[in-house]
C-alpha cells in the first residue's frame, strides 16, 4: 500500500514538471538567494548558505518554485511572488532607470527625473501598451495563433512569429524606423 502511494506521488510530481513546460522565474528561490547575499560579508553569506543547505531551506524553496509557483505562473500568466511596488534600479545606455512593478505592468523613470513611462498589460485585449504624458498607445498584441502584431511608430502594424526569425524581423523593422527618425 505504501509503495503504491509513493509511486502515485512520484508520477504526479513528475507529471507536473513534464506537462507544465515552464522554466519560470523561480522567484521564491531567487528572492531567498538575494536575501542571503545581502546578510553580511562573504563569510556570513557562506555560513547562511551552508545552513540553508543542511536544513533544506534552499531545496524546499526550489521545489516549491518548480512544482507550484512556476506552474501557477505558467497557467495563470502572473507570478504570485511578484511584489507590486518593488523598485529595481536598472543601468541603461543613457543612465540609470528605476523600474517599479505595478499590478498590471511596470513604471519606468529615469534616475533624477520625475516624468515616467508605464508599460501596461491589458489582459482582456492581450496587449502591452505604453502610457506616457497621459496618452496610451498599443505596442504589441499577442495572437492565439503563435504570432504577435507589432505596432510600429509610423502607424503600421507588422505581424511576426514568436521565434528567432520573427524577432529578427521585428528588430529590423523597429531599427529602420529609428534610423529614419534620426535623419
Amino acid at each position: 500500500m505504501k509503495r503504491g502511494k509513493l509511486t502515485l506521488v512520484a508520477v504526479v510530481l513528475s507529471g507536473s514538471l513534464l506537462f507544465s513546460s515552464c522554466v519560470g522565474s523561480f522567484s521564491l528561490f531567487n528572492r531567498l538567494s538575494s536575501w542571503n547575499q545581502s546578510v553580511g560579508n562573504k563569510f556570513v553569506n557562506e555560513l547562511v548558505f551552508l545552513a540553508f543547505n543542511i536544513i533544506p531551506v534552499y531545496g524546499v524553496a526550489y521545489l516549491a518554485d518548480a512544482l507550484v509557483i512556476n506552474s501557477i505562473e505558467f497557467w495563470s500568466g502572473s507570478n504570485p511572488m511578484a511584489n507590486v511596488g518593488d523598485v529595481k534600479k536598472v543601468k541603461g545606455e543613457n543612465g540609470n532607470y528605476m523600474v517599479k512593478t505595478l499590478e498590471n505592468g511596470y513604471s519606468i523613470t529615469k534616475e533624477g527625473e520625475t516624468a515616467s513611462m508605464d508599460l501596461i498589460y491589458n489582459k482582456e485585449a492581450n496587449t502591452w501598451n505604453v502610457v506616457a504624458n497621459g496618452e496610451s498607445a498599443e505596442l504589441v498584441k499577442m495572437n492565439n495563433d503563435g504570432t504577435a502584431d507589432l505596432f510600429l511608430p509610423n502607424g503600421e502594424k507588422m505581424n511576426v512569429t514568436l521565434d528567432a526569425q520573427g524577432m529578427l524581423a521585428a528588430r529590423q523593422a523597429t531599427m529602420s524606423n529609428l534610423m529614419f527618425a534620426a535623419r
